[in-house]
């Protein structure tokens, strides 16, 4: 079960940190069904297919590993544009991780940030600090299978 909140950044500049002072690593991912969801990602050198249930905070989400061989040959057969992306990892307060998402390519200068909780009453209590942003969690339009369909 994966239960999160999105926000949109305006630019890394509105941030109280450098994001360059936290722990990165390199995301490229595709979509093979938008739905549901069926993705393949590389994520440094770790490599996944991913099936996600309808929803917008609340989600069902399934990981198998793939060999770097069989993310390649499903690599060729994504639908859309192939997303890549730098996240960054920052803790923030009561042992949460905010998981700041740098677009590249044609969705730069997209920034997304991310915050999974452990269960749904205290994703829906959490009080965002203003330079989070836009609170996107319930628009679809922010969920990365939309954004490969673009």
């Amino acid at each position: 079960m994966e239960i999160e909140r999105k926000f949109l950044i305006t630019s890394t500049e509105t941030l109280p940190f450098d994001p360059e002072d936290f722990p990165s690593r390199q995301i490229e991912q595709g979509y093979l069904c938008t739905s549901p969801v069926v993705r393949i990602r590389r994520d440094n050198d770790n490599y996944f297919l991913t099936y996600k249930s309808k929803g917008l905070m609340v989600r069902n989400e399934y990981n198998l590993p793939l060999t770097p061989e069989s993310y390649a040959h499903l690599r060729a057969k994504a639908d859309g544009r192939i997303i890549t992306k730098t996240r960054y990892m920052i803790p923030v307060e009561k042992g949460l991780t905010l998981e700041l998402d740098i677009f590249h390519g044609d969705l730069a200068p997209l920034i997304l940030a991310e915050i999974e909780f452990p269960d749904e009453q205290s994703a829906r209590a959490y009080q965002p600090p203003e330079w989070l942003g836009e609170d996107v969690t319930f628009s679809a339009e922010y969920h990365n299978s939309s954004l490969s369909r673009l």
